[in-house]
C-alpha cells in the first residue's frame, strides 16, 4: 500500500501497490500492520456501501462525536466521486480546511479520513458506488453533520448539486453548531 498524506494532518490517499503479471494484478487494500506502521488507526468495525443513481448527487458532511468518533477508509467501486474531508479538530493547524480527492473505480485510490473530520462526497458519474470501512460502529446518538455548502468551509464541489437528502440539507452551519470536537 502506498500512503500519501494530504494537506490535512492525518488524512491520507492510499493507493494499492500492484503486483502485475500476464493475468492482471494483485494488490492489498487493507492491512492492519501497514496502517499501524504509519501511525493510523487500524481498527475495522464495519463495512458500508453507498450507491447514487445520478451524477452530481451529494452525501454528507457526516461525522460521529466521542465516544464513537470514527476513522473511515473510502473507496469507489463503480463510477467516480469527489471525496471531501473537512477538518473539525479545533487544535489542528488545518482547522476548518478541506481537501477533495477524486476516487474512481479505475484509479482504485482510497481516502483515509481521520477521527474529528467530517466526510462527504459528490458523484461525478451516474450509477456510482462506494464502500468504506469504519473504525467504530454506527452510533445514531453520536451522528452529526454540517452542511455541504457551509460558508465556513467554502467547499468547491466540481459539479452543480443535483440531489441531496433532506437530512443532509438540514445540517446546521458550523457557526450555529454546538462545539463538539476536541
Amino acid at each position: 500500500m502506498i500512503f500519501t498524506e494530504t494537506n490535512l494532518p492525518g488524512a491520507y490517499c492510499i493507493e494499492p501497490e500492484r503486483r502485475e503479471d500476464h493475468r492482471g494484478f494483485f494488490a492489498r487494500l487493507w492491512c492492519k500492520q501497514e496502517l499501524a506502521q504509519h501511525g493510523l488507526n487500524p481498527n475495522a468495525a464495519q463495512l458500508n456501501v453507498g450507491f447514487t443513481l445520478t451524477q452530481g448527487g451529494i452525501r454528507g458532511m457526516h461525522f460521529q462525536v466521542a465516544p464513537h468518533q470514527e476513522v473511515k477508509i473510502v473507496r469507489c467501486t463503480q463510477g467516480a466521486l469527489f471525496d471531501v474531508i473537512v477538518d473539525l479538530r479545533s487544535d489542528s493547524p488545518t482547522y476548518r480546511q478541506w481537501v477533495g480527492v477524486e476516487l474512481t473505480a479505475a484509479n482504485r485510490r482510497m481516502l483515509y479520513v481521520p477521527e474529528g473530520c467530517a466526510h462527504g462526497y459528490q458523484t461525478l458519474r451516474d450509477d456510482t458506488e462506494m464502500c468504506y470501512l469504519t473504525s467504530a460502529l454506527y452510533a445514531p446518538a453520536s451522528a452529526r453533520g454540517v452542511r455541504y455548502d457551509d460558508p465556513a468551509f467554502k467547499i468547491e464541489w466540481p459539479l452543480p448539486m443535483t440531489g441531496i437528502s433532506d437530512a443532509d440539507r438540514a445540517w446546521p452551519d458550523w457557526a450555529d453548531a454546538v462545539p463538539v470536537m476536541p
